[in-house]
């Protein structure tokens, strides 16, 4: 089992590793292991009895270990002590400079590295042209109190896909080097790949535990379907295949009194249209070219804040164990005339306290989504490929108290931390998603035929 120390450094022209005096190091070791490097090292009890590893400086040197590392997990394997882990954070749209290395993402990638206390692992930043392939280093970034700087390190234990969009996860060489890195080097590669709703959803319609939750939900392919879920659901939602962020979403209504059709959506606002046929609607909403990338969903009527129809982001993350835990929940309120409860389109964010006073309902909510998400978080990660560590979902509770799953995100969005009072939850997700890989790690250590066989 992983453990947690300090480190620290001192000055010594040979290889000297002082182990915690609490930890108990096998006879026949002679190695130290940083990330991909190993170094053969003097390796002993703590000379005055500390609880540290203290690293002689050419060990470090050797290792490629940064100088300002303070705390990480150690892990044993035959003859090598591994320290780490050491988490490569893989994403694209680097610019030039030093202080905004990813642009307008460059905070949010602070604020996640800025975890790395709180984890006990050693992450950075890096993309594909920071990778040295014939020395087996990678020049990445590390955010720590004197702002980002770049440090050459070894290739890591653990990889955490942030890639920004569908696009650049196309890109003929992100996909190459994913399938290198995994294949030759069997570094584990986490949360790679943006969900498709209706594959998701067809996957998870095979499942028991997880067929509750799904709302009817079919590729677009004539106004007869359309018709047709009207007449059962009174309301459908038209969404893209592979869209987020609530863009392309668009609500239809039938009302029976007139006749009507009504279409909610939103482009440089909130818009409602009324036609005299769903003919008529589509006709003059899609393009008949749009239709292979569109899906036609079950509508909701879901429960309301003050007349606004209210929907549910549920993050779930695997700890350090590999177990799915429930890490936040808010509740999203939709704006004024929107199809959807973003904050773009005029939405709030509320925690549970502020949606409703009533404790017994707050318990309710929490219980009813709680077990909602670890149902479907275990399902996708069944019969979803690849390794899974952490998914946003979109989930809606009718006015029945039914629960419904609307979308599952592997890469969420982080707009409910925006809200103060999720502060808590934002440290904590962000703590889980590069801990992660401490259990990832130390599955590679023990049994690494389980994962890459």
């Amino acid at each position: 089992m992983a453990r947690k120390y300090k480190i620290e450094f001192f000055d010594a022209s040979d290889p000297i590793l002082y182990t915690p005096q609490s930890l108990p190091v096998l006879e026949n070791t002679g190695k130290v292991a940083f990330g991909s490097k190993i170094a053969a090292a003097k390796i002993e009890p703590h000379p005055n009895g500390r609880n540290v590893f203290s690293v002689s400086s050419a060990l470090a040197g050797e290792l490629r270990m940064p100088a300002f590392l303070t705390v990480l997990h150690c892990f044993q394997n035959s003859d090598i002590l591994m320290l780490g882990p050491l988490v490569g954070i893989f994403t694209a749209g680097f610019t030039p400079f030093e202080n905004r290395p990813a642009g307008a993402r460059s905070a949010w990638f602070a604020k996640l590295l800025s975890a790395q206390s709180a984890a006990c692992v050693v992450p950075f930043l890096f993309g594909e042209q920071h990778i040295d392939w014939e020395q087996g280093v990678i020049t990445g970034y590390f955010y720590g109190k004197a702002g980002w700087e770049k440090q050459e390190v070894p290739f890591p234990n653990a990889i955490y896909d942030r890639l920004p969009n569908r696009k650049s996860e196309k890109i003929v060489n992100a996909q190459k080097i994913k399938e290198k890195l995994e294949k030759e080097y069997f570094i584990p590669w986490y949360n790679p790949g943006f969900f498709n709703k209706l594959e998701i959803h067809e996957r998870l319609f095979q499942d028991p535990e997880a067929r509750p939750y799904l709302p009817e939900t079919n590729p677009l392919t004539s106004f007869h379907q359309i018709e047709r879920m009207l007449s059962d659901y009174g309301m459908v939602y038209i969404k893209p295949v592979n869209g987020s962020l609530g863009l392309g979403v668009h609500q239809i209504h039938y009302h029976h009194a007139s006749g009507a059709y009504y279409c909610r959506y939103r482009d440089t606002g909130n818009r409602l249209l009324k036609f005299s046929s769903l003919e008529n609607l589509i006709n003059h909403v899609f393009s008949k070219k749009q239709w292979n990338r569109l899906l036609v969903q079950q509508g909701i009527f879901l429960v309301t804040d003050g007349g606004r129809p209210v929907d549910f982001r549920v993050h779930t993350n695997k700890d350090e164990g590999g177990n799915w835990v429930v890490t936040a929940i808010a509740a999203k309120v939709a704006g004024p005339g929107s199809p959807t409860t973003h904050v773009r389109s005029g939405g709030l964010i509320k925690t549970l306290p502020e949606l409703t006073e009533n404790p017994e309902q707050q318990e309710m909510y929490r219980h009813a989504l709680e077990t909602a998400a670890l149902k479907l978080s275990r399902a996708i990660d069944e019969h979803v490929e690849g390794v899974i560590g952490e998914i946003g979902f979109d989930l809606g509770i009718g006015t029945d108290g039914k629960v419904w799953l609307f979308e599952a995100n592997s890469k969420p969005g982080r707009s409910i931390f925006n809200n103060p009072f999720m502060k808590a939850c934002d440290l904590l997700t962000r703590k889980l998603s590069l801990s992660f890989a401490v259990y990832l790690t130390e599955r590679q250590v023990q049994s690494p035929g389980e994962m890459f066989p």
